[in-house]
């Protein structure tokens, strides 16, 4: 009972949240400007930005399936595809207080993976797509400083860049440090995990396909952002696209709010303000993606409808069997979809 308490205040907290900086960011806007934007986006931009990303979900799938081989399990592609499609249902449009991963790893287990390997995949997963994010990051950073004026923001991103290397620097050289503290239990699982993603990233023999889409998943996101952001009128160009919303994808992946509702939102708006493009139609942008996401998670939500494990799956069942395992650590921010189903 004090487990659901927390979780409902979890949530609740989360739920004002977004709310509250989707308030903040619209009081001081044309809103009548706002709705012209969004009524009136390019249909045919729009679903080729629906396009985009829901191709994005093959490449997503096709990188969780070669995790998994890494670590021995057998994953058949479109079984892999259903139970990605119906994580995003639970990720991206229920408020549920069990995340989408959780679901992931749940519904591997009714497949017959045992626990350490579906939370091992996951989390991987997870790690990898922040990897190729932060990599795009350090990338543009360089066009950044030739192509923004201002300094402070020129410093936000390059700090959360700096920032995101040093933590990935640190986790996969873990076992690098003296036994005595790496043996501590607390260290031991984080240790293992870093050894884990270094060796998918660095010695499996798919590294290279790995790593690629880990990239492809993220400029696919930017793609899709800059045919919304063309739908609406704004002048956004690819290379200011590719730099820009990196970005806001890693502050989306911050779980702070509901399904980056809100974080979304303020990041586009302050990330595509430095490319000159006004607040009404980075808002645009912002909620139009959202939308996208929503309708993938939708499509999720019917193949749940139709899935054969539906009568079986308790939300409660679901979180319990997770946290059975201990073989890796809850793994923050990256739990989030960093890949771009904010």
């Amino acid at each position: 009972m004090q487990s659901r308490f927390k979780q409902a205040a979890l949530f609740s907290v989360k739920l004002l949240l977004s709310i509250a900086v989707l308030v903040y960011i619209v009081r001081g806007l044309d809103l009548q400007q706002l709705r012209s934007h969004l009524v009136s986006v390019d249909p045919l931009l729009f679903v080729l930005a629906l396009t985009l990303i829901f191709f994005q979900t093959f490449v997503l799938n096709g990188r969780w399936a070669l995790i998994m081989r890494a670590l021995g399990v057998s994953l058949d592609w479109f079984a892999g595809w259903r139970i990605l499609m119906i994580s995003l249902w639970f990720n991206q449009v229920l408020p549920s207080s069990v995340g989408g991963d959780a679901v992931r790893m749940w519904l591997l287990r009714q497949r017959g993976v045992q626990w350490p390997e579906a939370v091992k995949g996951v989390a991987a997963d997870r790690f990898t797509a922040l990897i190729g994010l932060i990599v795009l990051m350090v990338a543009g950073l360089p066009f950044l400083m030739s192509r923004v004026s201002n300094q402070a923001a020129i410093l936000a991103i390059g700090g959360l860049t700096l920032a995101g290397i040093a933590g990935t620097a640190v986790l996969l050289t873990l076992d690098r440090l003296p036994k005595r503290l790496i043996a501590h239990p607390a260290i031991a699982s984080f240790v293992r995990f870093g050894t884990l993603v270094r060796f998918l990233l660095l010695q499996s023999e798919r590294r290279v396909l790995l790593f690629g889409s880990a990239l492809l998943i993220h400029l696919v996101t930017a793609a899709a952002c800059y045919a919304l952001a063309r739908g609406v009128g704004a002048q956004l160009s690819m290379v200011d696209a590719g730099i820009l919303i990196p970005p806001v994808v890693l502050l989306t992946a911050v779980p702070i709010s509901i399904s980056g509702w809100g974080v979304r939102e303020g990041a586009m708006v302050a990330c595509l303000g430095l490319a000159g493009v006004p607040s009404e139609q980075a808002l645009s942008v912002s909620l139009l993606l959202g939308a996208i996401s929503v309708i993938i998670g939708l499509v999720g939500g019917a193949i749940w409808l139709a899935s054969p494990e539906r009568g079986l799956y308790s939300a409660d069942r679901a979180a319990k069997a997770t946290k059975a395992t201990d073989e890796f650590p809850n793994y923050g921010p990256a739990a989030e979809e960093v890949s771009s189903h904010p």
